[in-house]
């Protein structure tokens, strides 16, 4: 299919439009921004900066792709946003390019941001994401696949998010959220085993019962971190479930909720 362009939108001539784009009534499209196969720019979006943008994404009306780094460490230059395929970004949302020239704010695959939610300079965000309205992630923040950030939750900066975790609704997360785990409360604790995000995700019943464990041994036991890991070890068949735990664990720089 050939690309629409409404009479009333500006796309600068330097942009580049794949097949099948469509841009609607008073749209704005910036000169470096890319736009790949069956994406869809709804009315009064914008999608700004050095933005390479995959195919099959939505923007709805006045969300504002690849705004500016808030950063005060920016110096110039025009560092870059990049977004992966198939994603959603409802009214209001807002996500921003990264702060040094050579570096990108990125978003992968099939993730729903809905209204308001914000994702800030030099995140990373991974597939299968789920960000709830105005929730909002500080620069440098990292999501792992198939995490789920609850309705106004606010991440602190360089705060990890592991797969398949989930983030309460207005809470204040300040520290490292281990893969599996839901964390909630102000500041946030990590409660339960996300479970029902496993059982969603077709996790066997003996992966979810190795969760728990985990879950009981690392929060719940009163060992310090050593301690709790070796006992792990010792009761907990080795999987790549596990594997992703200890090497999250492992890399943490804030500690953990």
């Amino acid at each position: 299919m050939s690309i629409f362009i409404h009479p009333t939108a500006i796309v600068e001539k330097e942009a580049q439009l794949a097949n099948d784009v469509c841009v609607d009534a008073y749209a704005y499209v910036g000169k470096m921004v890319s736009l790949g196969k069956g994406t869809h720019v709804c009315h009064h979006a914008t999608v700004d900066g050095r933005t390479q943008m995959g195919e099959n994404n939505k923007i709805y009306p006045y969300a504002y792709i690849g705004g500016p780094t808030q950063d005060l460490k920016y110096t110039g230059g025009f560092p870059g946003l990049k977004i992966g395929n198939n994603n959603t970004f409802r009214e209001y949302f807002t996500v921003h390019t990264a702060t040094k020239e050579e570096s990108e704010t990125v978003l992968g695959n099939d993730n729903i941001f809905l209204a308001y939610a914000h994702v800030a300079h030099d995140c990373i965000v991974g597939n299968n994401v789920i960000m709830g309205s105005q929730a909002a992630l500080g620069g440098h923040v990292v999501l792992h696949d198939f995490t789920n950030i609850g309705w106004s939750a606010g991440i602190h900066q360089f705060c990890r998010i592991g797969k398949y975790s989930m983030i309460g609704a207005s809470s204040k997360n300040t520290q490292d959220v281990p893969p599996y785990m839901l964390a909630d409360g102000n500041p946030s604790r990590v409660r339960y085993p996300n479970v029902v995000n496993l059982q969603r995700n077709n996790f066997s019943d003996q992966q979810i019962s190795q969760v728990k464990k985990i879950f009981k041994i690392f929060y719940l036991s009163g060992l310090n971190k050593t301690q709790a890991i070796e006992k792990i070890k010792s009761e907990v068949t080795m999987s790549d479930l596990l594997d992703e735990f200890f090497s999250f664990i492992d890399s943490t720089s804030r500690g953990f909720a």
